[in-house]
C-alpha cells in the first residue's frame, strides 16, 4: 500500500501515513488514541480497573524477573474458595428450605414461599458447561492430526489434551469444560488461526492449554459459579426505577442485602484478580516453551492488531451482501476469504503495531481488567532469555491439519459472508 507524507499538526515532525489506518505522530504521540471516550463504568468495574492498575506494573515486574507461578493454595486462594463456598451454601440452604416448606407446609401459605425459594434456587444454580447444539463439534476420529498436535503441546505444558473442538469464525481462541465429568473443550477461532504462522499456532495452543495447567482461580467451577450467583443476586435486587410507595419500601429493604452482595463480589475480585492476571503471564510462558519465544511474541503482535482482522471480516461480509443478487459471484465469494484475511494482516505496517503498543500503554488495564495489557505480555516474553520451540509443526503435519479443517473453513467462510 502506497504511503504519503505529511507534517504533524502538533509538533511538525514528518508523518508517513497509510490511508487504511489511523494517522498519528511517533515523535509526540499526537492522535495515538483517537477513539471516542468510553461510557462511564459501573462501581464494580471501576474497582476492577483500580485494582488492575494497582497490581499491574508490580505484577509485570515480578513476572519479568522470574516470579513464582500462581497457586490455588495461597491465603488469597483459600479465602476466595471460602467466600465462594459460602455463596453456594446460601443457594443450598434455599433449596433445602424450599423443599421442606413445600413438603411439610400444606394447609397454609408456606408452600407458596417454598415454591418461590425453589424458583430462586433454580435461577441461582451452578451451571456446567455444555456443547453447543447449533455448532458442529470435532472429535478425535474426525481430526486425528489436529488432536495429535494438541496432545503434543499439552505434554509440553504438563497437562492433558482436549476432548472436543469447536471451530468458530472468531479472531480468538479459548478453552473451557463441559459436562459433569469436566471434559475439556477448545474453541478455535479460525479468524485467528488463519492469520498466524505454524509456530504461532503452536504458541496459541500452548497458551490456551496453559490455562488448564496453571489452575486459574477465576475460571474454576467453584469461583466462576459463585461470581455468577452473586451477579444473579444483584439482578434480583436491582432497585425499581420510578417506584410506587410499596416498591419504594421494597427498594429500601433490598439496600443492605444488595450492599452485602456487592461487597462479596468486590472481595472475590480483589482475591482473584491478581492470580488471574498472573495466570495469563504463565500461560504466555508455556506458549513460548511450546512454540518458541519468537512465535509467542509474534502471536502477541497479531493480537495487538486483531481488531483489524475483525474489521476486514466485516467488510467482506458487507461486500458479500452487495453481490448477493448475482448468483455466480455470490456462489464463489467465499473462496479465498481466509487467504485475503491473512494477506491483509501481513500488510499492516510496523507503525500501526507501534501505535497499538503505545495505545495499550496509555490505556493500561482500562479495557480488560481480567487480562494484562497485550503490550505488557509481549514485554514480559522479551524480558527473559529466548526459548526454543519444543514442538515443530512440519509442512506435512500442516497439510494434514488443513485437510481436516477444510470443511470448517468453507462452512465458516460462507457463514461470515452470509451466503
Amino acid at each position: 500500500m502506497e504511503q504519503s507524507v505529511q507534517p504533524c499538526p502538533e509538533c511538525g515532525a514528518e508523518i508517513r501515513t497509510d490511508p487504511r489506518f489511523t494517522i498519528w505522530c511517533a515523535a509526540c504521540d499526537w492522535n495515538v488514541d483517537p477513539g471516542k471516550p468510553e461510557e462511564e463504568p459501573g462501581r464494580l468495574e471501576r474497582l476492577r480497573r483500580q485494582l488492575a492498575r494497582r497490581h499491574g506494573e508490580r505484577l509485570f515486574a515480578e513476572v519479568a524477573a522470574g516470579g513464582a507461578p500462581p497457586s490455588r493454595r495461597d491465603a488469597a486462594g483459600f479465602l476466595a474458595y471460602g467466600i465462594a463456598l459460602a455463596v453456594h451454601s446460601v443457594t443450598l440452604a434455599l433449596l433445602i428450605a424450599g423443599i421442606l416448606l413445600v413438603v411439610l407446609g400444606w394447609g397454609g401459605p408456606l408452600p407458596v414461599v417454598g415454591v418461590f425459594f425453589l424458583m430462586t434456587t433454580w435461577f441461582l444454580r451452578p451451571r456446567l458447561g455444555r456443547l453447543p447444539a447449533d455448532e458442529p463439534v470435532l472429535y478425535r476420529d474426525a481430526a486425528p492430526q489436529l488432536f495429535a498436535l494438541i496432545d503434543e503441546v499439552a505434554a509440553v505444558a504438563g497437562t492433558k489434551g482436549v476432548h472436543a473442538i469447536i471451530v468458530t469464525p472468531a479472531v480468538n481462541a479459548s478453552v473451557t469444560t463441559y459436562g459433569i465429568r469436566g471434559r475439556r473443550l477448545l474453541k478455535l477461532g479460525l479468524g485467528l488461526w488463519e492469520i498466524t504462522g505454524p509456530q504461532q499456532r503452536i504458541a496459541l495452543l500452548g497458551h490456551e492449554l496453559g490455562h488448564y495447567a496453571n489452575g486459574d482461580l477465576r475460571h474454576g467451577p467453584v469461583i466462576a459459579n459463585a461470581l455468577r450467583s452473586l451477579k444473579m443476586w444483584l439482578y434480583l435486587m436491582e432497585p425499581i426505577r420510578n417506584p410506587t410507595p410499596l416498591e419504594m419500601i421494597l427498594n429500601v429493604g433490598y439496600f443492605l442485602p444488595r450492599c452485602a452482595v456487592l461487597g462479596l463480589m468486590m472481595a472475590l475480585d480483589q482475591l482473584t484478580l491478581r492470580a488471574t492476571q498472573r495466570a495469563e503471564y504463565l500461560a504466555d510462558s508455556l506458549a513460548a516453551r511450546a512454540g518458541s519465544t519468537e512465535a509467542a511474541v509474534g502471536l502477541m503482535e497479531r493480537l495487538l492488531v486483531a481488531h483489524s482482522a475483525e474489521s476486514t471480516l466485516l467488510r467482506e461480509a458487507n461486500a458479500g451482501q452487495v453481490v448477493r443478487g448475482k448468483r455466480a459471484a455470490r456462489t464463489e465469494a467465499w473462496r479465498g476469504l481466509w487467504e485475503r484475511l491473512a494477506a491483509h494482516m501481513d500488510s499492516i505496517p510496523e507503525s500501526e503495531h507501534e501505535r497499538q503498543r503505545r495505545l495499550g500503554a496509555q490505556r493500561g488495564h482500562s479495557v480488560d481488567s481480567t487480562h494484562p495489557p497485550t503490550h505488557l505480555r509481549r514485554a514480559s516474553l522479551l524480558a527473559g532469555a529466548p526459548v526454543p520451540a519444543a514442538v515443530h509443526l512440519e509442512a506435512g503435519w500442516q497439510a494434514a491439519i488443513a485437510t481436516e479443517l477444510a470443511a470448517s473453513r468453507e462452512r465458516l467462510a460462507r457463514l461470515a459472508l452470509q451466503l
